[in-house]
């Protein structure tokens, strides 16, 4: 019997790839750029099943050019790119890798609130241009991070795990979300406020939440004002959370302090995008889960939820089970 064919759409670390080998036929996409969007629809016509990156857009188009395919197995927690209610209509399963990822990237997000709060980066530029003449008493003075407030915004598994780094370093946490949890407040020490409040209150506000139409745009220019003109944004959920035209607005025109960023509303950010000219901010390239152990987590689970829906198997990570349950009638 022929074996699934799938398509990958980047090389990911060989702990996915044994899982695959022997399970499917496969072939990788060898390149660190996405595949171009022809080669996908392309590539989508033939295939059982394919396993993709967050760059790779899964959209109606995609899924009515596949007329074969069953499962895309996404190698992220968040599935922004995928169309999932398309999918679902489809009967195609989509899956995603949680768990795995959630110290690395609340260690992505900590590390800017550091950073953005001590000019890390400017005092690094500082160093290295010569213009470091001396020491005196109001060089790059930062914010402190002990007995300060930091407003979470999503207290998901990644907000959590910052939530605990938050209070180790001695921070009041303040949370906002669709839902309250008394039992997870008091096991961490954590309070509710609305998002309104939270802003108001807080001296840092980092974003966890997942981008959906809901919170597309959620920090705009009015949220922004609302923020205290001391305070430091952190975003190392998606991009489009934040209007990032009204927040180099806000860098400019000092409604906030300053800023850490770990993705943009186009990755990569062009070089002449304004958000890389405005003032205090850090920013990094979209590497909130990029350590070994996070990727290669991400690869055995992305390759494990595609092989066991091929393999006629209900996947770990199901984000549509509505096509498991009729695939079963």
């Amino acid at each position: 019997m022929d074996k699934p064919r799938v398509f990958v759409t980047r090389r990911i670390q060989d702990v996915g790839i044994r899982l695959l080998e022997g399970a499917v036929d496969y072939s990788i996409w060898d390149s660190v750029d996405p595949p171009p969007r022809e080669v996908l629809l392309e590539r989508a016509k033939d295939v059982d099943g394919m396993l993709t990156m967050l760059s790779d857009r899964i959209d109606e188009e995609f899924l009515s050019n596949a007329p074969g395919i069953k499962v895309v197995s996404n190698y992220a927690v968040g599935f922004d790119n995928i169309d999932v209610p398309a999918a679902t209509r489809h009967g195609v399963c989509v899956t995603n890798t949680p768990d795995v990822l959630t110290n690395a990237t609340a260690d992505v997000a900590f590390t800017l609130l550091l950073a953005a709060a001590r000019r890390v980066l400017e005092a690094n530029a500082l160093l290295r241009s010569g213009e470091w003449t001396t020491w005196h008493p109001n060089l790059l003075l930062g914010r402190d991070i002990d007995g300060a407030t930091l407003g979470i915004v999503g207290l998901g598994k990644i907000g959590q795990a910052v939530a605990k780094r938050a209070l180790g370093f001695g921070m009041k946490v303040l949370y906002t979300g669709p839902n309250a949890n008394p039992e997870l407040e008091q096991r961490l020490g954590v309070e509710r406020r609305t998002l309104d409040d939270l802003l108001v209150e807080s001296d840092f506000v980092s974003l966890h939440c997942p981008l959906t139409k809901e919170t597309r745009r959620l920090i705009g220019e009015r949220e922004l004002r609302m923020m205290k003109p001391t305070s430091i944004l952190i975003n190392a959920s998606r991009g489009p959370v934040v209007d990032q035209s009204a927040l180099v607005r806000a860098l400019h025109e000092k409604w906030i302090w300053g800023a850490g960023l770990d993705v943009f509303d186009v990755e990569p950010v062009p070089l002449d995008d304004p958000i890389l000219n405005a003032p205090n901010l850090t920013t990094l390239p979209h590497v909130g889960s990029a350590t070994v152990r996070a990727r290669e987590g991400m690869a055995r689970k992305s390759a494990e939820n595609l092989v066991a829906a091929l393999q006629g198997r209900r996947p770990q990570h199901l984000v549509n089970p509505e096509v498991w349950e009729n695939r079963k009638r």
